[in-house]
Order: structure tokens, then sequence, then C-alpha cells
């Protein structure tokens, strides 16, 4: 792709700012933090949850940011500040603007996803299986919510051939308004399932907001379900009202238009082979678990849909590999000698999410004495669902034949109390006192799972038990800045 992402006067012209000082001819990329700025890239000093990007301008400028994007309001405290400016009324606001501008000259086959688990991981197999057909562009880490989502749209290259974008919510109408931004021409529900099912009554609702997603598809463009889903029939006529004509299902289901047609599972892979639409595809994929196959599924069926060649994307999803967080594998040496695997699947967790994980967890295979061992952490937003929903983690792992569970969270003492007498089971109120005591009972030939909603910091668990040996082995893949949360 064009290594010049906008030229200055289309990029004013489009936010609707007005320029002061000698502005750069091009920039290279658009940011809006300084951690992870790029020198040539324009900043935008939007104003987050935590922080006010007007405070950082100092830092953009030292990091070389070649223009920044500041609030009209905020001009006054900014006197020593000489670098280019360009002044809007509303920094978000005019990143939108950028945002439609970018969808407006692009001629990209554009494809969004939203569900309640597997978006990330199915954007990202997305992204490797597409750019075996030509240039990708696709949302960093889980950029999903209302500015990450404009910041994606509007970093689009006008070269893209393919764009895939993530779109989340924690409650109703938050999905309308980005997906009219983005307005693709395929929209993928992963899956329905409790996932913040504190904001909403139940799942029906939780369904009927995801569904918002087919409001914005262009006319002509396609709904793609998940034939499997209890909700894909309430899903199907959400589409239908929304004026999509175009409905196709994936799954294992009989009838679904991409279909599995089997699933040999391995510890750390697993082989399937789909009929899209007829078209009969194999693929070695060098991920666990049938939930993954259940992405895959929809990646093969979206690649179709917009064009690509569907044998390279089958080709390309054997090398490809799990996201940081969501199932990346690690084999770590042990101080005392041995090794230990890790799956960390820290990034976030629901009900679904984390029985997907104890199923991949169940499949593995200790060496030696070595031990399936699963340290959980609190599932948050699922308000008076909670106690049951986590206790309701009881039968799952009781039955996936581990050595020993950890847990930590307020919500996990249910899971605690419903598997005393099933499970060796140690239960903390905080992450702090699970690691302690997490770390010194491993052992070789351990495999050991770690997955917890993100502000149980859980990765602080995985970063532990990353620096207890040195990794091994490590599979690559974008992390995004480090601020980079998302929605369900």
């Amino acid at each position: 792709m064009s290594e010049d992402l906008w030229e200055i006067g289309a990029l004013v012209a489009a936010t609707g700012g007005r320029p002061i000082g000698a502005m750069p001819s091009v920039v290279s990329g658009l940011s809006i933090d300084t951690r992870t700025l790029q020198p040539g890239d324009a900043f935008f000093a939007i104003k987050g949850d935590r922080f006010d990007g007007h405070g950082f301008l100092t830092a953009a400028v030292a990091a070389g940011a070649s223009v920044l994007v500041v609030a009209e309001k905020k001009l006054p405290a900014l006197g020593r500040v000489q670098s280019p400016m360009i002044v809007v009324d509303d920094v978000l606001v005019a990143l939108g603007r950028l945002a439609e501008a970018a969808r407006a000259r692009s001629k990209a086959k554009i494809i969004a996803v939203t569900g309640s688990v597997g978006k990330t991981t199915t954007k990202e197999a997305l992204r490797h299986a597409l750019a075996a057909s030509g240039p990708v562009h696709a949302s960093a880490a889980s950029f999903n919510n209302h500015w990450g989502v404009p910041l994606s749209l509007a970093r689009m290259p006008a070269d893209a051939r393919y764009a895939v974008f993530e779109i989340g919510m924690n409650h109703p109408g938050e999905i309308r308004p980005l997906v009219k931004l983005v307005r693709p021409h395929v929209a993928i529900v992963t899956l329905i399932a409790p996932a913040h099912l504190g904001h909403f009554r139940d799942l029906d609702e939780i369904a009927d907001a995801k569904a918002e997603i087919f409001e914005g598809l262009v006319v002509g463009g396609t709904a793609l379900l998940n034939a499997d889903d209890p909700q894909s029939s309430r899903l199907a006529t959400k589409a239908r009202q929304a004026g999509v004509t175009a409905i196709l299902t994936f799954g294992e289901s009989t009838g679904a238009d991409v279909r599995l047609t089997s699933f040999t599972p391995a510890p750390e892979s697993s082989r399937i082979s789909a009929q899209v639409e007829g078209e009969e595809v194999t693929i070695a994929l060098p991920v666990a678990g049938r939930h993954t196959a259940q992405n895959v599924l929809a990646v093969l069926g979206a690649a179709k849909l917009v064009g690509a060649d569907l044998q390279a994307a089958a080709g390309a999803l054997e090398t490809w590999r799990s996201v940081k967080g969501r199932g990346q594998r690690h084999s770590i040496s042990l101080p005392a000698g041995g090794s230990m695997v890790l799956i960390d699947d820290s990034y976030n967790a629901n009900p679904a999410s984390v029985a997907a994980a104890i199923a991949v967890l169940g499949d593995a295979r200790p060496t030696g004495e070595g031990r399936r061992i699963a340290v959980l952490g609190d599932m948050l937003e699922l308000g008076e669902h909670a106690p049951a929903l986590h206790a309701g983690l009881a039968g799952a792992l009781a039955s996936a034949g581990l050595g020993k569970v950890f847990l930590a969270g307020e919500a996990m003492k249910s899971l605690d109390d419903a598997l005393e007498g099933r499970v060796a089971c140690e239960w903390h109120e905080n992450t702090k006192d699970l690691a302690a005591s997490l770390v010194p009972q491993l052992r070789s030939g351990d495999v050991v799972l770690v997955k917890a909603s993100l502000s149980m910091g859980f990765g602080k668990i995985v970063e532990r038990l990353l620096a207890a040996g040195s990794p091994e082995k490590e599979t690559a893949s974008e992390e995004g800045p480090a601020d980079a949360a998302g929605k369900a």
C-alpha cells in the first residue's frame, strides 16, 4: 500500500479545520497515542475517559508528529506549541469526518464483524486470509468503539482492496452510528452470548443490539450469520427488517451455506474441512479449538463474498496464529528445569469464551508429571446473573481432566463453591494473591490456561509467568496501542 495516507489539503478539507503554521505536504499515518506514534503521523488530540490528548502535544511533537489536530477551545492554552496545527471544533467529531472521507474515496470491499465472542479472532483471521488476494486494511487490536472505529476507518489507505472492521458495544444504540460510518458489504455476527448481560435483560436484547450492524450494510450487502446460534433466526428477521435481502449462514447445521464437514482436533492445532457454497476447502489450522473452526467458517464465507480467492485464503490460514491475549501459546523454560506451556487468553472473558477455552485446555496434552491447570478470574458486567453464570462453569471444569484450578475475584467465589469436592481448587480475593500462590506450584510439563475479564489484570499474571523463565517460543502478533480497550 501507499506510504502516504493523506494529502494535507484533503485532510484539512475532510476534518473541516483551519491550518496554522507550515503544513507538511502529506501525513503517513494517524495517531491518538504518543506511545505508539510514528514520525510523520498526524496526532489527533482526542479526549478519552482518562486522558485528554491536548496534554500530550509536546510528547507528540517529540515523537515526530508532523501536524497536531486540536480543538478550537483549547487553542488559548497552547501558546508555546509552535508545530503545525489543524484547528477543529471537536477533535473526535473531526476524526469521524475524516473516516467518512476515507470511506467515500475507497474502492475496497469492506467487512464488518460483531458478536459477543470471536470478533477480534475473526477480524485477524480475515486480515491474514484476504492478504493472499490483495492489499488488506484492518483495525488494530480491539479498536471497536466510538473512537476506535473512526480511527481505523480514517487510517484506511486509498489503495486497499479489502478492509475489515470490528464493531463492539456495551449498550443498545452504540453499533448503529459506527456501522453507518463503515458501510460494509458484508456484516458478520459471530455468536450471541451472555457478555455484558448486566446491561441487558436477556440474550434477545443483546441480539437486537448486535443486529444494528445490518442497518449500515450497503445496498445489496450480505448478512453472514452463525447457523448454530439459537439467536440466528432472530438476527435474520432483524436483517430483513433492515432491508437486507442476502442472508447467508455458517456453521455445522445442515443447510448452512458455509458448513463444517469435518473437524479433527489436536492439542495445539486442528484440521477442518468445509463446504463453502458448494466449494470444498480443507485447512490444517495451527490453532486449537472447535470455536476457532467456527470463526474460520465465517472467514471463508466472507472471503468468497468479497471476491477473494477462496483456496488462497484457505492456504493462508495454515500460517495464521492466535492474537496476543486470545489463546496465544508460549513454551516457557522453568528455572528448576524443564518447561511448561502457557495458553494466554487473558484479554477478556464471558461464559461462552471461558467454556471454549476450557475445552481447548481439556484437549491439551501435558508431558511427564505435568497437569492441566485453569487460572480464571471474574467475568465482569454480568449483573444479577453473575453468581449463576460463574457457578455454571463447574461442569466444564470437572470434565476437562484438570489437575488444579486457581480462581480470583468476588464473582469467582460462586464457582469455587460449585467445584468443592470435584476439582482441586484455590480461590483468592485478588489477582496479586493468586499469582503469588500460583507461580511456586508450577512444574515441568504443566499446561496452564489464564483467562479473565480485562480489568481483572490477568495480563500481569502472564507477564510474571513469562518472566519466570525464558520463553522458548512466542507466537508473533500485532499488539496495537497499550490502551486499546474494546467492547463486546
